[in-house]
């Protein structure tokens, strides 16, 4: 509007606070939209600049995220075993010959002559008993035999002289059969009471108990007067006997070795008890088939032990040669124990991890000789996590993959 236009419309004309006219309308609102555009752009950036650091944020925690989800492993070749080691099995000493010594006869002990740690000599006189009964009816039984036999010689003249009547014609012939009978009844009765005094007297010859062979006395379980019953059903043994020279040694062989074995084969013992010694002996008797509970095979050495430093019913330890192939050895901490059975973790070229069912020939302590199950060329996960599963994907730590090679 022009100043005339204020006029008529009674507007006042536009003037400042000094009396100087106020800037132009146009040149305000040109000033206002350039203070709008300033704002907008100033806004525009603002918000793309949140976006960017938005979008950069989202990567990099992507990114960690990605880098935490990766396991990284310690992996392991696997080595061969030497073939030529010896394969270490526990093992009993038993004597070539152990009985315990029973009484044949009732009666009450009435001294005895050796101790445990005695060495006899077979048929030495250990201990008497004390047989009452038995000689009682041992004196009854010669008693017998005595009647019978005055019997018999009586039988006999009778039957003589009834010959010779019958030859007279004086007797009937009924009447000397009944004396031939007679004769042969007391004959066979002299024969049964001469048995009957014959087992008494080996009765009562077990009153000496003697050693049934040469060793050494290892239990004495009676004293004097104690009352000895006869047999080995419920009553106790009185001596036990055993001989140290030589020895058998009982082994249990696991399956995966029984192929190993032969009649024959030289083994090496020791005991711990002696350091430093040890003991050859021969394997004699090989069980003929695998006991079923345990899979294993029972195998007999013999032992010659002739300076007696080895005792029957020691615990010792028996030295098998290996076998002649060899076999993989991994680290004790590679193994993973599974329902299933124990495992081991095998990683691919593509990081893919696999489990791999194993058969333990031999526990070394720090290592495991491996039967089956493991190849040279495999790359194996030592102390895995107990979550790894067939298929994960892991990342091989760059230090284990260095000291491979070096190694």
């Amino acid at each position: 509007m022009t100043e005339k236009t204020h006029a008529s419309l009674a507007i006042p004309a536009r003037e400042t606070e000094g009396g100087h006219a106020l800037p132009p309308r146009h040149r305000e609102w040109k000033r206002a939209k350039l203070a709008i555009w300033i704002v907008l752009v100033l806004l525009a950036l603002g918000a793309l600049r949140a976006i960017v650091a938005d979008i950069l944020q989202n990567r990099s925690v992507a990114e960690t995220t990605q880098q935490n989800a990766k396991q990284y492993v310690e992996v392991v070749k696997p080595s061969q075993a030497d073939g030529s080691g010896n394969t270490l099995l526990p093992g009993t000493l038993r004597g070539n010959v152990e009985s315990p010594i029973y009484a044949r006869a009732t009666g009450y002990l009435l001294h005895w002559y050796v101790d445990i740690g005695a060495r006899v000599k077979q048929g030495q006189l250990l201990a008497d008993l004390d047989t009452p009964e038995i000689d009682q009816e041992l004196a009854q039984a010669v008693a017998q035999r005595e009647q019978i036999s005055s019997s018999l010689t009586l039988a006999k003249s009778s039957l003589q002289r009834w010959q010779q009547l019958r030859q007279r014609d004086a007797v009937s012939q009924q009447e000397l059969d009944e004396r031939q009978s007679t004769y042969t009844q007391d004959v066979a009765n002299l024969a049964a009471a001469d048995a009957n005094v014959q087992r008494l007297r080996q009765l009562e010859s077990f009153k000496r108990i003697v050693a049934p062979f040469a060793g050494v006395i290892t239990q004495r379980n009676v004293d004097v007067g104690d009352l000895i019953d006869a047999g080995s059903g419920t009553s106790r043994a009185l001596f036990a006997m055993a001989q140290s020279d030589p020895l058998r040694v009982y082994v249990q062989l696991p399956q995966a070795y029984a192929q190993n074995v032969t009649d024959g084969m030289k083994v090496v013992v020791t005991q711990a008890e002696l350091p430093g010694q040890q003991f050859h002996g021969t394997i004699t008797n090989i069980s003929g088939a695998i006991d079923v509970p345990t899979r294993s095979l029972q195998i007999e050495v013999t032992l010659p032990n002739p300076d007696g430093k080895l005792r029957p019913g020691a615990y010792v330890q028996v030295a098998l040669p290996a076998a002649a192939h060899a076999r993989m050895l991994i680290p004790g901490n590679a193994l993973l124990f599974r329902a299933e059975g124990p495992r081991v973790a095998v990683v691919d070229g593509q990081g893919t991890v696999h489990l791999r069912k194993i058969t333990i020939a031999q526990d070394l302590g720090q290592s495991l000789e491996i039967e089956s199950g493991v190849e040279p060329d495999d790359t194996i996960i030592i102390n895995p996590s107990d979550s790894v599963a067939d298929g994960d994907h892991v990342q091989v730590a760059q230090h284990a993959q260095s000291s491979k090679g070096a190694s």
